[in-house]
C-alpha cells in the first residue's frame, strides 16, 4: 500500500525512531494472524501519528477504527497527563485481543475501547472538546465521519484521515472503481471546506491531515 519508492520508503524507516518492543510484537502478530494485514498502520506512518500527537500534548483523541490497536498506541504516546483516547471497534471478536495488546504498552491505562457501529458510538459521546480524530474505518463512510465530529473537535484540533490516495488510483484518471471514486470525492470536499485547513502527506497510502480553523 506505499506509494512511495521501494528504496526511498526503506530510508524513512530507518532513520526515524526504531519501533517500540510492544508494537513490534503487535505488527508481527498481525501479519501472522489477520486477514488484511496492511491495514495495520506500521512502523513509519506510526511513528508520524506518534510525533503529530506529541507535537499536539492532546487530553482527548477519538479513534473511529481500532483493527489491531497499533495506530492507538501510537496516538496515546503524546497524550498529556490525564489525557484519553477513545477509540472505535465495530468487530466484537477483536475486543480480547486489542486489551492484550494495549496492554503490552505503557499506554493501556489511557486508552478506552468501544465496541459498536462508530455512527452509534459517537453520538453517545458528550465530547465536544476533541484535540485529535484518526479516520480510519469503512472507507466509503469517511465524509460521514468527518461531518459527525467535526463540530467536536476544538478551534485548532487536527483530524486525520488514512488511505486517501489509495493505493495511488486517486491520481490515476484511469481508475473509475467505487472505492476510488469514494476517495475522490472525499479529497475534493475537504479541499473546498472553508472551515478547515488541509494537506495530504504521501506516507503510505496517504494521509489527510485537517486543522480546523
Amino acid at each position: 500500500m506505499e506509494i512511495l519508492d521501494t528504496a526511498l520508503q526503506a530510508y524513512l524507516d530507518n532513520h526515524c525512531d526504531p519501533e517500540p518492543a510492544g508494537l513490534q510484537k503487535i505488527n508481527r502478530e498481525t501479519h501472522l494472524k489477520m486477514l488484511k494485514a496492511n491495514m495495520l498502520s506500521g512502523h513509519y506512518q506510526g511513528r508520524v501519528l506518534s510525533m503529530l500527537s506529541k507535537m499536539m500534548q492532546p487530553k482527548l483523541i477519538l479513534e473511529i477504527g481500532t483493527f489491531t490497536g497499533y495506530s492507538a498506541i501510537c496516538l496515546a504516546e503524546g497524550l498529556a497527563e490525564g489525557g484519553v483516547l477513545h477509540t472505535i471497534e465495530v468487530n466484537a471478536e477483536y475486543e480480547e485481543m486489542l486489551n492484550s495488546h494495549f496492554k503490552l504498552t505503557n499506554v493501556d491505562k489511557k486508552i478506552k475501547l468501544h465496541i459498536g457501529a462508530a455512527e452509534a458510538v459517537i453520538a453517545d459521546f458528550e465530547y465536544n472538546n476533541f484535540d485529535i480524530v484518526f479516520i480510519d474505518a469503512d472507507k466509503r463512510n469517511n465524509f460521514k465521519y468527518f461531518e459527525l465530529i467535526l463540530d467536536k473537535v476544538r478551534p485548532g484540533g487536527l483530524i486525520i484521515i488514512d488511505n486517501v490516495l489509495w493505493k495511488g488510483k486517486v491520481y490515476d484518471e484511469h481508475q473509475k472503481d467505487a472505492d476510488t471514486e469514494s476517495f475522490r470525492k472525499l479529497n475534493e470536499q475537504i479541499a473546498v471546506n472553508t472551515q478547515v485547513e488541509k494537506l495530504i502527506l504521501p506516507v503510505r497510502d496517504g494521509l489527510l491531515i485537517i486543522r480546523k480553523k
